[in-house]
């Protein structure tokens, strides 16, 4: 058999462990983790009747997410995700919606979402690529009100007429200017602007050199025939906004001097928008390369 092991006692006395010197500062709401001060934020949802929680979430619009940049990303994420389905069911046919940009995978929040530094939540650009997310922005900050005053007062009636703007014309504009952002980068006619702070530019392909000529008389060793296409500038997508109408769009290209539509096509009201995004992008792609120097940057 094996002795028992010896007792754990020393003859001198134990120090304790080393603790080092420098005391790291107090967490703030800066440096809180994102997904922290999220739980912070949803705590603050009274348990109860749906009237006091609808006063929470116009403390949220009127007061709380102006406060800083991350109470400001926590407090959105709270409120769009809560009136999402409100706005969502409000969407008429042939319309589409997709408000929120994290499928885009050049968009800050796709790379906020994806960092975990407590930090990352100070330097995420306010403004979203997504267009359509102002228009949900705008949306919320007035039902949010509206239902705070309904229930305060029932002499107080909702005005349809208040989100008539936003569904009969923003909403669909800024669904068609993402629509042609995302088709126009694939066609290399449309830049957005990077994480660098750098507008990408796009090449079209040129076609292969061949070394033979037609006529069939060989040519002397180190020329060759390339027929080389010119290089595409594609057109920065904060130049560009679009002109809505029931029965006609265009793509209008913003410069510091004027506005000028450089593309407009005919439409119908059973037309969806990707139908009109789609031919909008072509003829924007022909207008490109017969503007190959139009020196918007």
């Amino acid at each position: 058999m094996y002795p028992p092991p010896p007792p754990y006692v020393h003859s001198e006395p134990v120090s304790p462990p080393p603790f080092p010197s420098q005391t790291r500062p107090p967490p703030t709401l800066i440096t809180l983790p994102p997904h922290l001060l999220l739980r912070i934020v949803y705590e603050t949802f009274p348990p109860g009747k749906v009237q006091n929680q609808r006063k929470v979430l116009y403390w949220f619009t009127m007061s709380l997410r102006l406060v800083n940049r991350a109470l400001y990303v926590a407090c959105m994420h709270v409120l769009r995700s809560t009136y999402l389905p409100a706005y969502a069911s409000l969407i008429r046919p042939p319309y589409t919606s997709d408000p929120f940009p994290l499928s885009l995978p050049d968009s800050p929040f796709a790379s906020y979402a994806s960092s975990s530094s407590p930090l990352s939540s100070s330097l995420l650009p306010l403004q979203s690529m997504q267009r359509e997310t102002r228009i949900l922005d705008l949306y919320i900050a007035l039902k949010v009100r509206e239902d705070v005053w309904t229930d305060d007062s029932e002499l107080h009636l909702e005005r349809e007429e208040s989100f008539k703007d936003l569904f009969d014309l923003m909403q669909p504009r800024a669904r068609l200017e993402d629509l042609i952002r995302a088709a126009g980068r694939r066609e290399g006619i449309i830049s957005v602007m990077s994480s660098s702070g750098t507008t990408p530019l796009v090449s079209s392909p040129s076609p292969k050199k061949c070394s033979g000529s037609s006529n069939g008389r060989a040519e002397p060793s180190g020329w060759s025939r390339a027929t080389t296409r010119p290089t595409i500038r594609p057109l920065p997508f904060h130049a560009l906004t679009v002109s809505y109408s029931p029965r006609s769009v265009g793509v209008v290209l913003l410069t510091r001097e004027r506005k000028k539509t450089i593309v407009q096509v005919p439409r119908s009201r059973e037309e969806t928008l990707e139908d009109s995004a789609r031919k909008l992008v072509r003829e924007l792609k022909g207008w490109v390369a017969a503007n190959p120097d139009h020196g918007i940057r």
